[in-house]
């Protein structure tokens, strides 16, 4: 039965999507505002209607980010963006290049000034973002970068990248750590969605007078030791299953 609420959950979405985007749209091509005001309607929408669908309830903790800052966040799901931009003013992404292609969200992305980058091309590619958001035409707001890069599922570990140093050095901000539990019921790349309270955390942020390698090793330390106290929290012990999966299942 969740395996079918899921299914039903999961058209709907894309179906208000399509419908938010035409009544949205118009006016997104002449205000940034209301593009704005149509991802946040959209992801408030996606977050009330998981809850009463599948019973998938979530949560925002901690202090939201106002103003021209960095939030660095641990990203497990689809559903860690939706509840982040139904919060959040002025988002601003730092994106794959491949979503600028894609229908509705790649306008949108394109709209509010999200940096498309190709993970591909390593080097170029922090140059192209640290480029894009000192670009001084590109909007102001609360800038997201996933500091590993992608998705990453409950149970695994993935080194966090520099990228997301060379823009706290280059933007002189404040940097938002943020943890999250989504992965534990909305995997990454599954069709079933569990019942649970999903819960995005921001936490204490970072002043903007760190040196690169202890910026580094600080919102690593916090982001990952958040996120799996939020997954224990939700039934889910990451650390003994990355220990699991280290030593070969033994």
């Amino acid at each position: 039965m969740q395996y079918l609420r899921s299914l039903f959950f999961n058209f709907q979405m894309y179906l208000a999507m399509v419908v938010l985007f035409i009544w949205f749209t118009p006016a997104a091509m002449f205000r940034r505002s209301a593009a704005y005001a149509g991802i946040r309607t959209y992801c408030r929408y996606v977050r009330w209607s998981a809850a009463w669908m599948i019973g998938l309830k979530s949560e925002i903790r901690g202090e939201v980010p106002k103003g021209e800052v960095i939030i660095a966040s641990k990203h497990q799901s689809f559903f860690d963006i939706i509840m982040i931009c139904s919060v959040i003013d002025a988002p601003r992404f730092i994106a794959k290049k491949e979503l600028r292609r894609a229908p509705m969200l790649g306008y949108y992305a394109y709209r509010v000034g999200c940096v498309f980058v190709d993970r591909g091309k390593r080097g170029r590619a922090v140059q192209d973002m640290v480029a894009g958001v000192t670009d001084p035409n590109a909007p102001k707001g609360q800038l997201v970068i996933y500091p590993q890069g992608t998705r990453v599922a409950v149970d695994a570990d993935k080194p966090y990248k520099v990228g997301v140093g060379a823009l706290y050095t280059a933007l002189d901000q404040r940097c938002v750590p943020a943890a999250t539990n989504v992965g534990v019921f909305w995997p990454r790349s599954a069709v079933l969605r569990k019942p649970g309270l999903a819960v995005v955390e921001f936490l204490e942020p970072l002043g903007a007078d760190l040196a690169l390698e202890p910026f580094m090793a600080e919102i690593e330390t916090r982001i990952e030791s958040a996120s799996d106290r939020l997954m224990l929290e939700a039934g889910f012990d990451a650390a003994a299953a990355r220990a699991k999966g280290a030593s070969g299942g033994s």
